[in-house]
C-alpha cells in the first residue's frame, strides 16, 4: 500500500482531531486517564468592560453578552498567525453559536476599507471592531498577536492565551465553561501576573530571576524590593511586572539580579528610581507597547 500523500495527511488531520474529541467526550472523566489538563484561573478578575461600534455600525460591549462564555481575539490583518486560526474561531461560532460569543478586537491602525474586505473575504461570523489604544491598555498592551481572552459566562477573565493556538484547546476550554463533557481534567492556578500584571505582586519566583541562593526570609525582601521598585525602561512598571511582561528588558534583567546580590549579602541599597504608578489600568495584564 502506497503511504497516504502529505496533503491528504493534511486534509484528514482535523476529521480525526474532530472525531477523538467527540469520542472522548462519550467517557466519563475518570475513564480518560491523567494525561489531558486544562487551566483556569483559581479567583478570576471580571474582564474590562469597553464600548465600540463594530464595522457594521452596531454598538458593541461585553454586557451584551452576559450569560456567553465569550472568547475575545485581538487581532490584526497583517497578523500571519491571526489569518490562520480565523477559520477555526469562525467553525467554533458555528458549532456553538448559542452558548458562545466570540469578538474580534483589531488593531487602531488597520485601514477600515481593508479590514472590512478581510471580513468578507474569510466569511466571519462574529462582531469584529477595533479596539484604540485605551481598550488595548486594559488588557495589558497587548504584546503579542493574537492574543484571546477567555471569558466565562459571568463575564471573568478565566485563561489568556498568545499566539497561535490548537483549536482543540479552546473547545475544550469552551466545552469546560458550559459544564459540558470535556476528556480532560480542570486544574486551576494563582494569577500571578499571567492574566493581569496587577497581581505580579503574588508570585514568589520571576522569569530571569535566580533566587535560588536567598533564604526564605531573603525572598521575601527582594520580592518586595522588585514590587516597590519601577524600572526605568520607560515602561512605568514595577521591576516584577516588567519582568513577566518583557523577558529580554535590558533594565529589569540586571537590576533585580543586583537586588539579589544586595540582599544576600545583606545590602540595602536604594532603589534606581522612585515608584511609579503604572499607566495601566489595575486589571492590566502588561505593559505599553513601543
Amino acid at each position: 500500500m502506497n503511504p497516504a500523500s502529505p496533503r491528504l495527511i493534511s486534509k484528514l488531520l482535523p476529521m480525526f482531531s474532530l472525531i477523538a474529541l467527540v469520542l472522548f467526550a462519550a467517557f466519563p472523566l475518570h475513564a480518560q486517564g491523567e494525561g489531558n489538563v486544562i487551566h483556569f484561573v483559581r479567583n478570576p478578575d471580571t474582564a474590562p468592560d469597553f464600548k465600540l461600534d463594530t464595522l457594521d455600525g452596531k454598538p458593541l460591549s461585553l454586557s451584551e453578552w452576559h450569560g456567553k462564555v465569550i472568547l475575545l481575539n485581538f487581532w490584526a490583518t497583517w497578523c500571519g498567525p491571526c489569518r490562520a486560526e480565523i477559520p477555526d474561531l469562525i467553525e467554533l461560532q458555528k458549532k456553538y453559536q448559542d452558548r458562545l460569543q466570540i469578538i474580534g478586537l483589531a488593531f487602531e491602525d488597520e485601514d477600515v476599507a481593508d479590514l472590512k474586505k478581510v471580513v468578507a473575504k474569510t466569511g466571519i461570523n462574529y462582531p469584529v471592531a477595533i479596539a484604540p489604544f485605551d481598550i488595548r491598555m486594559k488588557y495589558g498592551g497587548i504584546a503579542a498577536l493574537p492574543t484571546s481572552f477567555m471569558l466565562d459566562s459571568e463575564g471573568r477573565v478565566m485563561q489568556k492565551h498568545e499566539g497561535l493556538r490548537d483549536p482543540l484547546l479552546y473547545e475544550l476550554e469552551i466545552r469546560a465553561l458550559l459544564g459540558l463533557p470535556i476528556p480532560a481534567r480542570v486544574e486551576t492556578f494563582e494569577d500571578t501576573g499571567q492574566i493581569f500584571l496587577s497581581h505580579a505582586d503574588r508570585a514568589n519566583e520571576l522569569p530571569g530571576v535566580d533566587l535560588s541562593k536567598l533564604t526564605p526570609e531573603q525572598r521575601i525582601v527582594a520580592l518586595r524590593r522588585f514590587n516597590a521598585e519601577t524600572c526605568t525602561c520607560g515602561c512605568k512598571f514595577t521591576l516584577a511586572q516588567c519582568r513577566i511582561y518583557d523577558h529580554n528588558c535590558p533594565i529589569s534583567g540586571p537590576r533585580t539580579a543586583k537586588i539579589v546580590a544586595d540582599v544576600a549579602r545583606g545590602q540595602s541599597s536604594k532603589p534606581a528610581s522612585a515608584p511609579v504608578k503604572s499607566e495601566a489600568s489595575p486589571g492590566a495584564a502588561g505593559k505599553s507597547q513601543r
